[in-house]
C-alpha cells in the first residue's frame, strides 16, 4: 500500500495541521519508506518468539556498586540540599505540581 500525496494532504486537513506543499513529495516519500520498513517487519518468521504478558518490562539485574567512592570538589550540601537515602530530592517540574510532595 503506498501513500500519494493526496493522502498526505487529506491526513493533514483531518489533523489540522498546516502543510507546506513544498514539503508533500518528502513526506510521502518518508512515509512510503516506513510502510516498507513495517512490511519487511511483518515478513519476519516469529513463531518461534517467546511470548511475553502484556505490559512486561525486563529487568536488569544489577550489580553491586564496589569501587573506590570518587572524591567530589565540594560536599554534596553545597549542590543538593536535599537528600534521601543516599538520593538528591529535587524540586517537582511546574507540569507535575499538584500533591505538594517532592520526589526521591
Amino acid at each position: 500500500m503506498a501513500i500519494s500525496e493526496d493522502d498526505v494532504r487529506h491526513i493533514a486537513a483531518l489533523a489540522r495541521v498546516g502543510l507546506d506543499p513544498a514539503r508533500v513529495p518528502e513526506l510521502v516519500q518518508e512515509l512510503n519508506g516506513i510502510l516498507e520498513h513495517m512490511e519487511e517487519l511483518a515478513s519476519v518468521e516469529a513463531a518461534d518468539a517467546e511470548e511475553r504478558p502484556a505490559g512486561f518490562i525486563a529487568l536488569t539485574m544489577l550489580r553491586p556498586d564496589t569501587g573506590p567512592q570518587l572524591p567530589l570538589q565540594r560536599p554534596c550540601e553545597a549542590f543538593a540540599p536535599e537528600m534521601r537515602d543516599g538520593f538528591f530530592l529535587v524540586p517537582r517540574l511546574a507540569s507535575h505540581e499538584g500533591d505538594g510532595e517532592r520526589s526521591p
